[in-house]
């Protein structure tokens, strides 16, 4: 019989650090309707006119000292390479495959791969825990419109979040376990910010406050963002017997103000008045390594924490290819 195929997706990265490559990047990236969610001819504008000219040149800079710091290479390209090399030595069940949502390997090349296989299902797996139509939604937009265009579409299951996996909470334990987190006056769990507007969006009645999303998941917030990356949150402090007052959750990377709040740079700029000197960063809505957790947590943060009067900011690493993350994946995707 023939084997199902795993497609494992990230979201994407220059294919060089070159002004050229990153402008191309960024380009398709917030040219999707689902990132930036405006009308297309005013998004179109904003993107290819004013956002990307002047921004690819500070964002160039930026992925030449990500590339110098791993290696010369992209780390989330290499980590995921790696992480579907390991998956496929370490099971047998499914032919593992990745692609990108943005730029290479694009996710119509890796179909096209898979199609030769002639799979006898397609599971889809983002490699994104928490739900939000701008990473997972994108991603089955994209799939399911260049699957539809093939005459021969096998079974086909689409994973859309297990931020509270069992197996997933304990790949970040697993990796925490080389940080003695006596040593800090806090612990921090950074996640990727979003519009407030995207995430009302999740609810019928548009509005996100007042569904007590910081405290419990509940038929209403089950898909939404903000109470996904708390509850993980919460079960990560669990399992390393942190109490409510050892950790904060906060959200970086944001375009506006008007995004989830508290901001990563406000807080940590602000720990140090408070006496809180020593912390520790996880980042779990990153599974590989990338810009967001080696350049911002681990040069940019740290910079501003210690100009603000810290001692000491270090990030636990992202999942990458551990065995802890090669065996969440084998549990997640065979339930």
């Amino acid at each position: 019989m023939n084997k199902p195929a795993l497609l494992l997706i990230n979201l994407g990265t220059p294919n060089s650090p070159s002004y050229l490559n990153v402008f191309k990047y960024l380009r398709e990236f917030l040219m999707d309707g689902r990132v930036i969610d405006i009308p297309y001819m005013l998004r179109f504008v904003l993107v290819t006119l004013i956002i990307c000219p002047f921004r690819s040149f500070s964002s160039s800079k930026i992925y030449k000292k990500l590339w110098n710091l791993s290696g010369g290479v992209s780390p989330l390209l290499k980590n995921t390479e790696e992480l579907t090399i390991k998956l496929n030595q370490k099971q047998e069940k499914y032919n593992v495959y990745y692609a990108m949502r943005y730029q290479n390997p694009s996710i119509q090349q890796v179909l096209d791969r898979i199609e030769e296989t002639n799979p006898s299902e397609l599971v889809v797996l983002p490699l994104f825990p928490h739900y939000a139509s701008a990473t997972s939604g994108s991603v089955f937009k994209e799939v399911t419109k260049r699957l539809s265009k093939n005459w021969v579409i096998p079974s086909f299951k689409f994973i859309s979040q297990y931020y509270d996996h069992p197996s997933f909470i304990n790949a970040w334990v697993d990796t925490a376990k080389n940080f003695n987190l006596d040593a800090y006056d806090k612990v921090v769990f950074s996640y990727h910010g979003l519009p407030n507007s995207q995430v009302d969006k999740v609810y019928q009645d548009h509005q996100c406050n007042g569904k007590n999303c910081e405290h419990e998941i509940n038929e209403e917030n089950l898909y939404c963002y903000k109470a996904a990356v708390y509850q993980t949150s919460k079960l990560i402090a669990e399992k390393l017997s942190l109490k409510r007052d050892d950790y904060e959750v906060t959200f970086q990377s944001r375009l506006t103000n008007n995004w989830l709040e508290p901001f990563s740079d406000i807080v940590l700029s602000n720990y140090p008045k408070m006496g809180i000197k020593k912390v520790l960063i996880f980042s779990p809505a990153f599974t590989a390594d990338c810009l967001e957790t080696v350049i911002e947590i681990g040069d940019e943060y740290k910079e501003l924490f210690n100009k603000a009067g810290g001692q000491t900011l270090d990030y636990v690493p992202s999942l990458n290819f551990s065995d802890a993350w090669v065996q969440a994946i084998i549990d997640i995707t065979n339930e």
